[in-house]
């Protein structure tokens, strides 16, 4: 019986077969576009590999594309029908019917099943890579962290891949706010594999939710040759680099950045990718600047990819891209789409029904009501459903920029109460965040405390002058 790199057991036709599936995995570990046409080049050699057939229709569902989730719904029908599935193994069998729940919409059982996997075969890489890409989708930090922590104790450190799982480990703990845990298993996974780009993200999120704004640029400084290029992750550590420059008070950069790598003419169009720009020009909406030029060209290329539903966390990009291009009539448009895409459902199974009913749908009417200047609408949207944000999807850093909305509108509308609470909360958490001095400042001269206020700027500009040192 064949195995692959890892010692789980396959059904190939060859052994060709299998060093074709170890170079497509290694490629997904590490987010190289090379995985695709290693994958194509598998399944053509060999249709019988399962776990080849298997991987390509995970790599549709991953990229949230509805066209892509579409062919490999189309794909993993022709598998099934096909394939004797008892001339399968267990194992391959389980990966089938965790793929038939991703692709049909289920992504809360599509990833129970990957764990319950993980529990059987805790060496096989293919489901612990995409159960905790599910677990980020759905926003369950505890799964996150854990479906790769329950794992680790499989592997040794001369593993292949080995790095790898730090660095999803890493992340996971990093989202449970294990910060000190999570730095020192994403630096380990980074220096045994420089290339692991995923790690490097994971210390990014870490030092970025510690307000450690200089120690983070020079962390990604010092590996930018290892992230910039050549991985599907270059535009949203990127994205992460404009952040820590934007809280040290430079938002030129980032825009120079955003024209080079976020979004420009040679950009594919990738909502993963489209995401992260929109990310990072709301957040200068919130302070006032207008980048309607961009945000028109951005919100034309969400045009083209929200005509499905699919991801109701992209539609919340998509909406701010329309809301910040003065697109209004559009991100309400899309909004009805969605409205009638929930109520027509008859399926309760479906993850993005439910999360678009019941978190998706009242942010994007809050993001559109604080495009109007109706920042009380946005505060009663947005408030009662600010500890349900997780299960939307994202990260920390990503969902933030739904909490500036709030905060933002609390301070535009005068509700003082609020905004204090919210900043105590910031403030608390992180007292090295810059955002949360400059917001604190600002609450301060509004309600006419100006000694507050002139502490909260000290501080502000302390901060700051710490990474214009670095920067």
């Amino acid at each position: 019986m064949a195995t692959d790199t890892h010692g789980n057991a396959v059904t190939v036709a060859n052994l060709d077969s299998v060093t074709l599936y170890d170079q497509a995995l290694d490629h997904l570990l590490h987010f190289r576009p090379e995985v695709s046409p290693s994958l194509e080049t598998l399944i053509t050699q060999d249709p019988r590999c399962v776990m080849g057939q298997v991987a390509a229709v995970y790599l549709g569902i991953l990229g949230t594309e509805p066209a892509d989730t579409a062919t490999a719904r189309s794909d993993l029908t022709a598998v099934e029908s096909s394939i004797d599935v008892d001339s399968i193994l267990p194992r391959e069998r389980m990966h089938l019917a965790a793929a038939h729940s991703l692709v049909h919409g289920d992504l809360h059982a599509g990833g129970a099943m990957l764990r319950n996997l993980s529990v059987e075969h805790p060496r096989d890489a293919l489901a612990l890579a995409v159960g905790h890409q599910i677990d980020f989708f759905t926003g369950d930090a505890s799964t996150l962290r854990d479906r790769v922590g329950g794992a680790l104790s499989a592997w040794t450190a001369d593993d292949p891949h080995y790095a790898q799982m730090l660095g999803m480990y890493s992340f996971g703990l990093e989202e449970c706010g294990m910060y000190s845990r999570a730095e020192d298993a994403g630096l380990e996974s980074v220096e045994r594999d420089p290339s692991d780009v995923w790690g490097i993200h994971a210390v990014a999120h870490t030092l970025e939710m510690q307000g450690r704004i200089s120690e983070g640029l020079s962390y990604l400084d010092e590996h930018a040759s290892d992230w910039q290029q050549g991985n599907y992750l270059n535009v949203h550590n990127a994205w992460h680099y404009c952040l820590y420059l934007m809280d040290s008070g430079d938002f030129e950069r980032p825009l120079s950045i955003y024209d080079a790598v976020l979004n420009n003419a040679e950009s594919a169009g990738l909502a993963m990718e489209m995401l992260d720009a929109a990310a990072l020009l709301w957040r200068m909406y919130l302070e006032g600047q207008d980048q309607t030029a961009r945000w028109t060209v951005l919100a034309d290329s969400w045009t083209q990819t929200m005509k499905e539903p699919l991801y109701a966390f992209n539609d919340m990009h998509a909406v701010m891209s329309f809301v910040g291009a003065g697109r209004v009539a559009e991100a309400e448009r899309l909004v009805e789409s969605r409205e009638r895409y929930v109520a027509k459902s008859t399926d309760p199974s479906v993850t993005n029904i439910v999360i678009t009913k019941e978190i998706g749908l009242p942010v994007d009417r809050a993001l559109i009501a604080f495009g109007k200047g109706d920042y009380v609408t946005t505060l009663d949207l947005l408030q009662p459903i600010r500890y349900s944000l997780p299960s939307f999807g994202g990260s920390h850093a990503q969902r933030d920029a739904v909490q500036r909305t709030i905060l933002e509108a609390a301070l535009r509308s005068d509700r003082h109460d609020i905004a204090r609470t919210l900043l105590s909360e910031r403030l608390a958490a992180n007292p090295c965040s810059p955002y949360g001095w400059l917001k604190q400042a600002a609450l301060a001269r509004a309600v006419g405390d100006a000694v507050s206020a002139t502490t909260s700027e000290a501080r502000l500009v302390e901060l700051r002058a710490t990474s214009a040192a670095r920067t």
